[in-house]
């Protein structure tokens, strides 16, 4: 809170402060709002009460409550807590690289860990046929064999950037090169796997780069949740250490900031937190990039809002966009990174478009 000279808080700061706790209440409002629609919405229609009473815990019909516990609301959890992390980490690392562009995606943490999906579906065999048709022909074999060897690459690379980084020096333009020459390393390998691999292998390492947020389990989301949470709270704590940043390295050093160590440590937590969730759900793309810049085009860039700001943002996104992807092609379910990825792009020129026009 800053300090004013005769202690009293001038009507314009209050006024701000308003204005952006009301867009937070408005975020948060459409989260709860999509939450219900996205466990109400489906093939099989549920009512808005009978989605209330099972939430409350209180008699449903078994099929209703079913269908609630074991599908939609681990999906919506999912949805809520993957959009949050992936803003979160792009928002935080957007402001330690100084580049709008900067996002994990944008630095090969994501090709990084569709290399090790391959590598397991090839080396380890976790690819194979079963009894279906479509997509649902193939199944991974060891989920968590896979996730794991996602989950593995995707830290490395992240401390591949990291060990550059402190060699070369801790600058934004150190870390994005080192990024960009690792996703070029991570899709190469991945295509030299791909080259000698068969039909039902290749089939599988495809289906594992659809993000899909039904792949997890009440497990898988506890942890994730933990992951997403620890992230969240250690990117607030360095709140004012990330808004010194964006006046510029020297004028942070100057307010006392220990810039590297910031940096290095905040890229740390974005890329274990993209890891997390990318290991599990597969890739999502353009949530961490986008959502950033959404949320900065109406409460700007204090990280005290923009934190917040960004993890309502990304779950509300991928809630919208996980909704509409299962409703577009029902009973059938159309992976919600394909949706993503087509939203997400004419969305992102658009920002760019009416920044410049500024």
């Amino acid at each position: 809170m800053p300090h004013f000279e005769d202690g009293k808080i001038p009507d314009g700061y209050n006024s701000y402060l308003r204005r952006k706790f009301a867009f937070l209440a408005i975020l948060l409002a459409a989260v709860i709002g999509l939450a219900v629609v996205a466990v109400s919405a489906g093939p099989v229609n549920i009512s808005l009460g009978q989605t209330l009473r099972a939430v409350a815990g209180l008699t449903v019909e078994r099929r209703i409550g079913a269908i609630i516990w074991n599908i939609r609301m681990p999906q919506a959890v999912a949805a809520i807590i993957a959009g949050a992390g992936l803003a979160v980490a792009g928002a935080a690392m957007q402001s330690i690289l100084r580049n709008p562009l900067g996002s994990p995606f944008t630095l090969g943490m994501s090709n990084a860990a569709a290399f090790g999906a391959a590598f397991a579906v090839m080396i380890l065999g976790t690819g194979v046929m079963s009894s279906g048709d479509g997509a649902e022909a193939i199944k991974l074999d060891s989920h968590y064999l896979t996730a794991f060897s996602a989950f593995l690459c995707c830290v490395v690379c992240a401390f591949v950037i990291i060990a550059v980084s402190r060699l070369r020096g801790s600058t934004p333009e150190v870390m994005v090169l080192t990024g960009v020459a690792l996703g070029s390393l991570f899709t190469a390998a991945t295509m030299f796997l791909q080259y000698f691999a068969d039909d039902v292998q290749l089939a599988a390492m495809v289906f594992w780069t659809f993000g899909d947020l039904a792949r997890a389990s009440w497990n898988e989301l506890a942890f994730l949740a933990v992951v997403t949470g620890g992230a969240v709270a250690y990117f607030t704590v360095n709140r004012w250490n990330y808004n010194a940043i964006d006046a510029g390295d020297e004028t942070a050093r100057g307010l006392g900031v220990n810039v590297s160590r910031v940096r290095l440590t905040g890229m740390l937590a974005a890329s274990v937190v993209t890891a997390s969730i990318v290991s599990v759900m597969g890739l999502i793309g353009f949530v961490g990039l986008v959502c950033p810049h959404m949320v900065r085009r109406v409460i700007g860039d204090d990280h005290r809002f923009l934190i917040p700001g960004s993890c309502l943002a990304g779950a509300a996104l991928l809630l919208a966009s996980d909704t509409a992807a299962r409703l577009l092609m029902a009973p059938h379910s159309l992976p919600v990174a394909i949706l993503t990825a087509f939203l997400g792009a004419p969305v992102f020129i658009m920002l760019i478009i009416r920044g410049y026009s500024r």
